[in-house]
């Protein structure tokens, strides 16, 4: 029998390498096995049936997070995922704050001693994205619309340098063409319609899944309806809608944004990327869940 590496079979089969490695380890590959260090597979293996996971929660968990808000917990999930949430996703879009600034602004209101300067749209940015995720707890159980969306932006962007500009639309859509990625993305005219659009259709869905969820991340991220802070907005829908649809929630930490990027470049062809990507990242979270039920 000829065996081949798993980069060769995760081409073939349109996986990333490392699905492929733990459908090796998880003993899902029928002859599979490790020579030198690497992991080697029977040239005619067959690709396996991707699991259904369920992840699904009860909604305790977003009604914990409402409960350590209003009692203003510290030390606790609220606590903690308001810190690694502001800290990853403003880290992926090119904030200078390390996690420690982004802990001291939360906790003490002060951005601590640092030899480097900081931008201060980062710190305004950082503060703003608390209050953005104050605002997802809160109003988890409500409907996803397009005023919603926009009050999130208002928050995140309001008394930045941005919101000085006269052509920057602050909690509204684009006025200029803009990219992501190398990619055009939906024109000023015609982002109006495409919200609604994709809204209408995110409606319509009888049940959401995790599939289901980050299909909305994906067209909402090509569509790229503000000037700047999509990534971000995108990222607070998705945690605020896994909460309302008890599906585990996440967080995209800063050190695979390289395998969330290219999940949503290959989301057309391949949703595998992604979504192990985000199982990665549920799992995490579900350990912090699990930790806190213990204590």
């Amino acid at each position: 029998m000829r065996y081949i590496n798993i980069e060769e079979i995760a081409a073939r089969w349109n996986l990333s390498v490392r699905s492929v490695r733990n459908y090796c380890a998880s003993g899902r590959i029928e002859g599979a096995k490790i020579e030198a260090g690497k992991w080697l597979v029977p040239e005619n293996a067959v690709k396996p049936i991707r699991k259904i996971r369920s992840n699904k929660i009860p909604n305790s968990i977003a009604k914990r997070l409402v409960f350590e808000m209003e009692h203003k917990l510290t030390g606790g999930l609220y606590h903690i995922l308001q810190i690694d949430f502001t800290y990853n996703s403003n880290h992926i879009e090119g904030s200078r704050l390390t996690h420690d600034q982004t802990r001291y602004i939360f906790e003490t209101n002060t951005i601590g001693l640092s030899e480097e300067a900081l931008p201060v749209d980062d710190i305004i940015e950082t503060a703003n994205h608390f209050r953005c995720i104050d605002f997802i707890i809160k109003n988890y159980n409500k409907q996803l619309t397009e005023s919603f969306i926009k009050e999130l932006h208002s928050m995140l962007k309001a008394g930045t340098s941005d919101s000085r500009k006269g052509w920057f639309a602050v909690g509204d859509y684009k006025k200029l063409a803009n990219e992501v990625g190398g990619l055009n993305t939906t024109l000023p005219s015609d982002v109006g319609e495409a919200m609604r659009r994709l809204l209408e259709e995110y409606k319509s869905q009888e049940s959401k899944t995790l599939e289901s969820l980050l299909d909305f991340h994906y067209k909402f991220e090509i569509i790229h309806p503000f000037q700047d802070g999509n990534g971000r907005i995108g990222r607070l829908i998705l945690f605020k809608e896994c909460l309302k649809h008890g599906i585990l929630p996440f967080v995209i930490e800063e050190n695979l944004k390289l395998f969330y990027y290219r999940g949503l470049n290959e989301w057309k062809k391949e949703h595998g990327y992604l979504l192990g990507t985000c199982e990665t990242e549920q799992d995490k979270f579900k350990r912090l869940v699990e930790y806190f039920r213990n204590k």
